[in-house]
């Protein structure tokens, strides 16, 4: 790969058709990669040209590796996706630098150019250069007010961010440290919710009478998190279809570790192409009293093994990320106090709107370097710090809610911490710095032991297949919150499709509490 990106790199000051025929020798082992290795390596190559925006050159590539004949299947499906991968980049990199100028100077009446200037060379303003072309982030302009309060405060009309119920400390974080600790359990404040979840694909997105097949994210029983779960046929009220739609669906086995429920329709001329799944189950709060005296380092077992290495693309120890946790954990032991230096360092990442995670060859080398990242982000790069260190750590993710009708996607974790076993962080809703609840008692490292009862949990891994498998390409290669679309020509991308979720808290289950004092 070091070669690759030399390659790539000398090849950014070529010019003309005989230079880019000479980069495809080398890429194609015509030039020093060795010919049994290069079959292998060539999808690596295109993904290295795809990285540095050198697409023109990744095409070519592209195109004259799958007229190899000894290009494996494997790697004609991975120069495909490469493809693909340019394709969707151009999607989320669209917008000329007259627009965003343009968006800014409507939200900025007084905008000056050296203004804009800075923005830009701070890496405020979300651009690659792709082809020499400078393309900016659709969502550049929103995430440039998240990222700098300067730039924020410049704004003619003050608006404020939206953020989840949850991402503030309230009176139900307070709620779920006292009743773990009262009744000296783990999962508290158990309620019933019922759930519809929506899949609508835009009408004339396939030809009419062919077979579209979706599949609807659905949560897995979680012993003390989320259990009791059942598919509905039909129920009353709301605004949402309250039943599957249609009415065969295929639900994925429990092992899943990405659950969905599978179904399928066929599309009508000139009508969008709709699918929806109900059910209930029981939510429960976690909560952990870690006291960091006890915490040992985890034992050697194969089932922690697995949860402690590297795991690539999104999980790989690289020079610059083992320099960054040797910056943040110093010489410190205790595998408790190294989890709270790495996820104060990784709540300290500023959040902001991110690109589809498809379009990212290494997500956890993204967010350490990219200046913004969302939760999927920090939480992989959270996981790949805290493996680094000896700790196992894995992935969940799902949708959190509000009463109020709030709902977002939302990726979190879990690290393992003996004696206590695995216990929940979320180090994007973060450390509420010094906040206590009424009585005093901290409640800053919440997240860090802790999860609220406003979430589902649909992953409890990432990049896993679904069942039935697809036969296209995924839409979200790493993730599934919103759903997968296909039909017999390919995979339907985020564009052609829309999806809705609605939650609705049924009751509180009645707890009792054990006010005794515990050890």
């Amino acid at each position: 790969m070091d070669t690759v990106q030399a390659l790539v790199s000398t090849a950014r000051g070529w010019r003309g058709a005989g230079a880019l025929a000479l980069l495809l020798a080398l890429l194609l082992g015509a030039g020093g990669v060795p010919a049994g290795d290069a079959a292998g390596d060539r999808a690596d190559q295109v993904r290295a040209l795809v990285d540095a925006g050198d697409f023109a050159a990744a095409e070519a590539a592209i195109t004259a590796s799958l007229a190899q004949v000894d290009t494996r299947g494997d790697t004609r499906t991975a120069l495909a996706f490469e493809r693909e991968r340019m394709r969707r980049i151009l999607i989320d990199f669209h917008r000329s630098q007259e627009e965003v100028l343009g968006r800014l100077r409507e939200l900025v009446p007084d905008l000056q150019d050296t203004e804009f200037s800075q923005w830009k060379q701070a890496g405020l303003l979300e651009h690659r250069v792709i082809d020499g072309r400078t393309l900016y982030f659709s969502r550049a302009v929103p995430n440039l007010f998240r990222l700098s309060p300067q730039a924020a405060a410049r704004r003619a009309e003050q608006t404020p961010f939206s953020e989840g119920p949850m991402e503030s400390v309230n009176a139900h974080h307070a709620a779920v440290r006292a009743q773990a600790l009262a009744s000296g359990t783990t999962s508290v404040l158990p309620r019933r919710v019922r759930v519809s979840q929506t899949l609508t694909l835009d009408a004339d997105a396939v030809p009419p009478g062919e077979t579209v097949r979706a599949w609807i994210p659905f949560p897995r029983a979680i012993s003390g998190q989320q259990e009791d779960i059942s598919l509905l046929d039909s129920i009353a009220g709301g605004s949402m279809p309250a039943h599957s739609m249609p009415a065969a669906a295929v639900v994925a086995p429990e092992s899943a570790a990405q659950r969905t429920v599978y179904l399928e329709a066929p599309a009508q001329a000139g009508q969008p192409t709709e699918f929806s799944i109900s059910y209930e189950l029981t939510l429960f709060a976690r909560y952990f009293g870690i006291d960091p005296e006890q915490v040992q380092p985890a034992p050697a077992t194969a089932e922690l093994a697995q949860h402690l290495g590297e795991r690539p693309p999104h999980i790989v120890f690289t020079p610059a990320l083992r320099a960054f946790s040797r910056q943040v954990v110093g010489d410190e032991t205790d595998p408790y106090r190294i989890a709270q230096k790495l996820f104060a360092a990784v709540d300290r990442i500023p959040w902001a709107g991110a690109r589809e995670y498809s379009t990212i060859s290494n997500i956890s080398d993204h967010a350490l370097h990219a200046g913004h990242a969302d939760c999927g982000q920090q939480t992989l790069l959270l996981m790949t710090l805290l493996r680094l260190n000896g700790i196992p750590a894995r992935w969940q993710s799902g949708m959190v809610y509000g009463e109020d009708g709030y709902w977002n996607l939302h990726d979190w974790g879990w690290l393992y911490l003996a004696p206590y076993g695995w216990v929940p962080m979320d180090v994007t809703t973060g450390r509420f710095e010094g906040a206590t609840d009424a009585n005093g008692a901290s409640l800053e490292w919440f997240y860090l032991g802790g999860l609220d009862a406003y979430r589902i949990a649909f992953n409890d891994d990432y990049g896993r297949d679904l069942q039935p498998a697809k036969r296209h390409f995924r839409s979200e290669t790493v993730d599934s919150q919103r759903g997968e679309v296909e039909w017999s020509g390919g995979n339907l991308y985020f564009d052609q499709w829309d999806y809705g979720f609605e939650a609705q808290v049924l009751h509180d289950e009645p707890t009792t509490i054990d006010t005794t004092p515990h050890d």
